[in-house]
């Protein structure tokens, strides 16, 4: 859980930034980095706004990513995602509660609407009950492994027939 809430305040962080540089009147190079402490901007603000105001634009919540499975769902660092047999389609809680998302912890937007590059089928969100909003595909929750430690692992593929990656139109993989 500590690399979802990790990505949370890194997103989080980013958004401040963004609002920061935006109301500073700084902005960056041609390379769209923030631009170093003590140093000139090198572009209008105009030039930013757009960047500034969706950092998670240059990352995207859902996209898709290899595997010794094929293609298949992953975030913006290429952890794959699986869903749980368990959840019923256009659910509005997750079946995976207490210890189960210890190792399945969830898939979480970075922000209202998610960003998403490849992924063909339907992306939407529900309320966690700590008031994040988990990532949906064709209305089944997306979760990690935590046993996934790099991309491209699928370590969680099949455990306990419930358990399985899933493909850009958002069908399981069995």
């Amino acid at each position: 859980m500590n690399r979802i809430h990790h990505k949370a305040f890194a997103s989080s962080a980013a958004v401040l930034l963004g609002a920061a540089l935006l109301l500073s009147g700084c902005a960056s190079g041609d390379d769209d980095s923030p631009a170093a402490p003590g140093t000139a901007a090198t572009t209008a603000p105009a030039e930013t706004s757009a960047a500034a105001s969706s950092p998670a634009a240059s990352t995207p919540d859902l996209m898709t990513g290899e595997s010794s499975l094929g293609t298949i769902v992953v975030d913006g660092e290429g952890m794959s995602l699986y869903y749980f047999t368990k959840d019923k389609k256009d659910t509005t809680t997750s079946a995976c509660t207490g210890d189960c998302l210890v190792a399945w912890p969830i898939a979480v937007a970075s922000g209202d609407t998610p960003v998403v590059e490849g992924v063909t089928g339907e992306v939407g969100t529900i309320d966690s009950p700590e008031g994040e909003k988990h990532l949906t595909l064709n209305g089944m929750p997306l979760y990690y492994f935590a046993k996934d430690t790099k991309p491209g692992d699928v370590l969680g593929q099949g455990l306990n027939d419930v358990w399985y990656v899933v493909t850009p139109a958002g069908e399981m993989i069995k």
